[in-house]
């Protein structure tokens, strides 16, 4: 018959032992607990900055994407319409004639979007857009439409990206609308600009490198002298091809895009 003190020692181990994978067990399940309740997580910070509304939830992301839109209208209005103006060549008059029927366009849409979301947008332009705007004021001929199709370019450029996203990202049904209208109007005003022959790539280049904080992921560059590639094949016959994309859709109250 085993003794009193033997049998405490074996109960007393066997706790510890239950102790001790208890407390495993919890330090395991503790970082995925914790991770997923606590502040500062990306979803944390969505739900944090989500309202609803019955258009869907509308997020920081969509509530900045309609101030940009307002504050696109409100510098790029009246750099169209100096362009209009001012300008010598033709090819730069109807890119600030694109600027002024696109923007009195998607200012009307954003405006009308913002009131039925409950969202405050600015009345004037930014600091740094007011300044673009005394830069091109100051400046005549063939500089200011180099400058005009440069500042106008790399802003429309910059807006592009941010659009996308939220259209990609979105689960408010007039934030994408608005996006979808937007996505058109921006890239009619690129092509304007570019046509004009004055945008600098090289610059817009150099500019976007600089912001990278990745390397870009791809085929190697080609080798001076090899021979090219051969010739990627034909799709085969009967596949579908699609020559234009289709326009966006009306956005109710708001109207249809009117760029030309």
């Amino acid at each position: 018959m085993p003794s009193t003190h033997g049998l405490l020692r074996r109960v007393n181990g066997t706790a510890l032992i239950v102790t001790a994978l208890l407390a495993t067990l919890a330090a395991l399940a503790f970082p995925l607990w914790s991770y997923a309740d606590r502040s500062g997580t990306g979803q944390a910070n969505l739900a944090a900055s989500t309202v609803g509304t019955k258009w869907g939830p509308l997020s920081a992301a969509d509530r900045d994407l309609l101030v940009k839109v307002r504050l696109a209208g409100l510098w790029e209005l009246p750099a169209g319409q100096q362009a209009i103006e001012r300008a010598p060549s033709q090819s730069v008059k109807a890119a600030g004639d694109h600027l002024v029927v696109g923007h009195t366009d998607l200012d009307a849409r954003a405006r009308s979007v913002a009131s039925r979301l409950g969202v405050e947008l600015p009345n004037q332009p930014t600091e740094e857009q007011q300044g673009w705007l005394r830069e091109l004021t100051a400046a005549t001929g063939p500089t200011y439409e180099r400058l005009f199709a440069n500042l106008l370019r790399r802003a429309h450029g910059k807006v592009f990206g941010v659009i996308a996203q939220v259209r990609h990202s979105t689960r408010n049904a007039l934030i994408r609308q608005l996006a979808d209208a937007s996505n058109q109007t921006v890239l009619d005003h690129i092509t304007m600009l570019e046509g004009t022959g004055l945008v600098d790539f090289d610059a817009l280049a150099n500019e976007a490198a600089d912001g990278a904080t990745a390397s870009p992921v791809g085929p190697p560059p080609p080798v001076p002298g090899a021979p090219l590639p051969a010739p990627v094949p034909a799709a085969p016959t009967g596949t579908r091809s699609f020559t234009s994309l289709p326009s966006a859709p009306p956005v109710g109250e708001i109207g249809s895009p009117a760029v030309r």
